[in-house]
Formats: C-alpha cells, structure tokens, sequence
C-alpha cells in the first residue's frame, strides 16, 4: 500500500533519523549523526517518490500521460512512442505493467 509505505517514511525522515542524529551527537559521534540526517533526506525524497506515484495510480496516468511519452518495456527493451503505453509489448507479449517512461540517465 503505497500511502502506508508514504507514512512509514515520513516517520523514519521526520522522527526516527533525526532521533538518531541527536543521539549520536550526544554520544560524541558527528560523524555518525552526520550520516543520519543524510539518510533522513534521502527518506524524505522515498516518501516524495511513493506520493507521486500514488497520485499517478488514484489519476489513472501510470500507463497514460497528456502528452506523447517513450515507453520502454523492461522485459525486453521494446520502445514505443504514444500517450499510452501498449497493452501487450509487441515485441515480448509481456503485460502493460512491464512498460515505464523511458529514461535517459547514463
């Protein structure tokens, strides 16, 4: 459950870590407490993920988006290019679920 998982980071970004910053600050660690309240941001941007992708499943535009998107299947690589990812890959029959935006991160 994706507001459930939302939650659980919040708590870990907004208390937990931050908790145990301050304590290993009070123990003479700044190091340690350093790495926490690094790792409470990065829980941060979890949460910010989980609602996003909340929103696109409760708006009905993980697979559709407004505008023409490059789909790229993760089973076999299969791009396609539309506002709706396809249905069935063409290439591999894998179900819509396997398709994502394409993402050009290297």
């Amino acid at each position: 459950n994706l507001k459930a998982a939302a939650a659980g980071e919040n708590e870990e970004w907004t208390t937990d870590y931050p908790h145990f910053a301050d304590v290993a600050d009070q123990e003479g660690f700044p190091a340690i407490a350093t790495m926490y309240r690094r790792i409470a941001e990065a829980e941060k941007g979890h949460e910010e993920r989980y609602l996003a992708l909340l929103k696109n499943v409760e708006e009905g535009t993980v697979f559709k988006k407004a505008e023409e998107t490059v789909w790229q299947c993760r089973n076999c690589g299969y791009i396609y290019v539309g506002t709706e990812a396809p249905e069935v890959c063409p290439a591999c029959l894998h179900p819509q679920a396997y398709f994502e935006v394409k993402k050009n991160n290297y």
